[in-house]
């Protein structure tokens, strides 16, 4: 058997030639100086050398070590050489198992079925909240309390609900690795009860027209841009969802707007309820706020430019802004126009209620409702519209007025 003075006195030559250790441990020396261990071993007959590493960055211990390793191998049947093959290439897919690279393995195959809108916002809250923290670590290394202090920070902001959806994606991301081989188990799936509950409450909403015609006026002589005070009356006439139906729309989706029957087609793609166009009938009161944005609208055709650049459209915020500075914070908020418009028409209508939900894209509640033919009654639905329109904006000045009002 070898010793540690033994080999460090070997001394090259001009080939290359091997001292045994014993039990197929050998370590070769190189005309360079370098020395290798080697295992060698036999297996069906065959016989095979399992490199080891280097002397003396793998010490004669250690070597040894690595050869009762491989034949205990053999002894199980397996390969050393095989078996180390296998390793290296564990560890070189565990390289590539961060959990920002599954996480966007993962949303690349799931955006095909999502809107745009949610496919960003859900990468976004990866980069924003997750992938600082955890991105660069292998799955496997990953455990629920490093989970949870993510989570944690969430909370802190007082984003309680957007804690929730992160655990729920996050959750998503291990099960897809769970199912590829990638990891052994779900980190985020054991934290769930440990979050803060959501309190789920209905969003303020006035619902008298003499108060919501006042909160108009109010919001009128509130110094704000020009865009943003027409937005909330475009809002206010058609009752649409405030986020990407509001403002991700577009001029050209402004149909017929000079004609007898101007409409406003919101694709489906921006549509919570995924069931086609959400076609919204224009009073003349909402055709004078389009008409009075164009002087505002881009190349990029948004409708609701940013006053910085009209390549994109103002903010999910500046609309409850306007409307908290006019002095209606926690008693409306822009999403409340839906329940305003639906109290006050279903109160005057109480037979319209499937044309009124109509206007409101709601998700049809049983078959009849899901077959209700929306073409067939839209004229219907612009009356309604019209009426909603007079009664909202009754006294108030026009949207070129508007425009012209105190601005920040």
């Amino acid at each position: 058997m070898l010793t540690d003075r033994e080999i460090r006195a070997l001394k090259p030559k001009d080939k290359p030639y091997k001292v045994r250790d014993g039990a197929g441990l050998v370590l070769q020396v190189m005309p360079s100086g370098s020395r290798l261990w080697h295992y060698r071993y036999e297996i069906a007959g065959r016989e095979k050398k399992l490199s080891i590493g280097q002397y003396p960055e793998i010490s004669l211990v250690e070597a040894r070590r690595a050869r009762e390793a491989a034949r205990e191998l053999l002894r199980a049947g397996k390969d050393p050489s095989v078996e180390k093959r296998v390793q290296k290439l564990a560890a070189r897919v565990a390289l590539g198992t961060t959990f920002e690279v599954i996480a966007r393995a993962w949303h690349e195959e799931q955006r095909q079925r999502w809107t745009a809108t949610h496919a960003a916002d859900v990468l976004g809250s990866f980069v924003t909240s997750v992938f600082p923290a955890l991105g660069r670590l292998p799955l496997s290394e990953i455990t629920p309390p490093m989970v949870l202090v993510v989570l944690r920070d969430v909370e802190r902001r007082g984003a309680i609900e957007t804690a929730h959806r992160i655990r729920q994606r996050m959750s998503a991301v291990f099960q897809h690795a769970v199912a590829h081989g990638w990891a052994a188990s779900d980190p985020a799936v054991s934290v769930q009860r440990l979050l803060k509950p959501v309190v789920r409450g209905r969003q303020p909403a006035i619902t008298d027209i003499d108060r919501l015609r006042q909160m108009l006026r109010d919001a009128d002589k509130m110094p704000a841009q020009p865009v943003t005070k027409l937005a909330l009356r475009f809002l206010a006439l058609t009752v649409v969802r405030p986020g990407q139906e509001l403002l991700g729309a577009r001029l050209p989706e402004i149909e017929d707007l000079d004609g007898p029957a101007p409409v406003w087609r919101v694709p489906a793609s921006r549509m919570k309820v995924k069931t086609g166009d959400h076609v919204v009938p224009l009073a003349p009161q909402a055709v004078d706020v389009v008409r009075a944005l164009i002087r505002f609208i881009g190349p990029s055709g948004i409708l609701f430019p940013s006053a910085r650049t009209t390549r994109r459209a103002i903010s999910n915020n500046a609309i409850g802004y306007l409307l908290n500075r006019a002095g209606y914070h926690g008693q409306h908020v822009p999403h409340g126009w839906r329940a305003a418009f639906s109290s006050v028409m279903n109160e005057r209508h109480r037979l319209d209620r499937a044309v009124i939900d109509l206007m409101l894209a709601h998700v049809p509640k049983d078959k009849v409702e899901a077959a209700y033919n929306r073409a067939r009654h839209l004229e219907r639905r612009r009356e309604l519209a019209e009426e909603w329109a007079g009664l909202l904006l009754d006294g108030l000045p026009g949207a070129a007025e508007v425009v012209e009002g105190p601005r920040r």
